[in-house]
């Protein structure tokens, strides 16, 4: 899960999300960096929206990028364990 924050002033409402949309992200998350959510009503209308991300640091990113905390933790384990082993 992508965390997102709408900008100042804005929020659920005032783009209409009614929770039957579907939505794709556009750009590279980073902490705090500015993305564009594309929402697609059931009627094939677009609307884009401008958020936040907000994964704050690099370790949430990090994290983001396994896939979640037990993805993080399978893969810090397999890494220590292969270096262990190689010794």
């Amino acid at each position: 899960v992508l965390p997102l924050e709408f900008k100042a002033g804005t929020h659920r409402e005032t783009y209409a999300v009614d929770g039957s949309e579907t939505f794709t992200v556009e750009g590279t998350p980073d902490p705090g960096a500015p993305l564009t959510v594309v929402m697609t009503r059931k009627n094939g209308e677009t609307l884009s929206m401008p958020v936040t991300c907000r994964l704050d640091t690099a370790e949430e990113l990090s994290i983001y990028e396994a896939g979640g905390v037990l993805q993080r933790f399978a893969e810090d384990f397999l890494q220590a364990t292969r270096a262990s082993t190689a010794v």
